[in-house]
């Protein structure tokens, strides 16, 4: 977030995503940066992923409404 959320999608870009298929947290921070950049319908698409590797149910139920929230501003 320093370079802000280019450089943190770039820098995930750089990640080898087969390594971290099943960790919750790559697709979450994508749809955050991606939402941040203001591209709401990439942020969907990760909002989906998330909550479905997700292991806790905080966690789950946050990503969801995180989910809700973009769509909600997709739809306004």
């Amino acid at each position: 977030m320093r370079d802000g959320p280019h450089a943190g999608l770039a820098a995930l870009d750089c990640l080898d995503a087969s390594a971290l298929e099943l960790y919750h947290f790559l697709p979450a921070a994508r749809a955050d940066l991606v939402r941040r950049i203001g591209r709401p319908e990439d942020a969907e698409s990760a909002y989906e992923a998330a909550p479905q590797l997700a292991q806790n149910d905080r966690e789950r139920s946050f990503l969801l409404r995180r989910l809700a929230e973009v769509q909600q501003s997709r739809s306004a």
